[in-house]
Parts: C-alpha cells; structure tokens; sequence
C-alpha cells in the first residue's frame, strides 16, 4: 500500500486553515490523532510522544515527534501541522529544555533520554481587590476610632 505524500504544495492547495489544536512547543510530551485509511475503512490512531523538532511557517510547518516502542525501539514521525489526516492534539505535559532542537536524544535510552517538566508558578494576585480591601479597613478603622473616642472623653 503506497502512502498518500502532502507536500507544501498540495497542502497550500488544500488551504491552510486555523487548526484548533492547543500551543506546543519542542520539549512536550504530545499525543498526535490522526486518521488512518485501511482499504475501504477508516480510523484513529495515536502517536504520543515528544516533540524534538518543529520546523517551517505557515504550510509548511513540521513538527517531528519522537516515541520508544515495544523492546525500546525509537520511533519518529513528522507531522505537518496543516495535513488533513492529524485530527487533534493534546498536551500531555510541558518539558522544560534549553534548545530548539532536541536531536541529542537521539544517542540517550533510559532514564537519559527523559525530559524534566516545566512546573507552572502561581499567578501574583491582582492589585486592584487588594486596595479595595485596604480602604475599607482603613474605613473600618476610622470608624471604630471615631466611635471610641467620644466614650473616652466621657
């Protein structure tokens, strides 16, 4: 069975349309669905894995995704980002990495070979709230000392 080729070509031919898929970058762990055709048939399959590569603008953008199959072997594929057969992608997790390119892991198995999540920070609170409740215990507090002191004098 000989494969259907997208080229820049022919995917510029298809459209480039907005896809609805969340923001990756190189370092995270992504699941990529995508439709496969089997005779008269069709149906999903996912490819988890992590993104080592991304490639190219507009449509001809490229993502490579990296995966370890049965008995440790290394499986890449690339995935135009515009091909209509990739039909979603979920973020499994975000990697912290220093490079753009992620070709290293190539030579690393094991323990090696993992990529350390990125933690997400909390968020600083908003000024605004915080102020509104300064003033009205500052308020409360001119109040409470207003109330006070005629009882002193008494």
């Amino acid at each position: 069975m000989k494969a259907q080729k997208f080229t820049k070509e022919t995917i510029a031919h298809i459209g480039v349309y907005d896809r609805p898929f969340p923001k990756f970058d190189v370092g995270d762990t992504i699941a990529v669905s995508q439709r496969i055709k089997e005779g008269n048939r069709e149906r999903i399959q996912v490819f988890q894995g992590d993104v080592i590569a991304m490639k190219g603008t507009a449509a001809s953008r490229t993502f490579t995704v990296r995966k370890i199959g049965a008995d440790k072997v290394h499986v890449e594929r690339i995935f135009p980002y515009y091909a209509p057969f990739v039909e979603s992608i979920k973020v499994i997790k975000h990697g912290d990495v220093r490079r753009s390119k992620l070709y290293y892991l190539r030579d690393r198995i094991g323990k090696r070979a993992r990529i350390k999540e990125r933690l997400k920070t909390r968020t600083k609170k908003a000024p605004a709230p915080v102020q509104e409740v300064t003033a009205k215990a500052s308020e409360a507090k001119v109040e409470v000392a207003q109330d006070e002191a005629p009882k002193s004098a008494e």
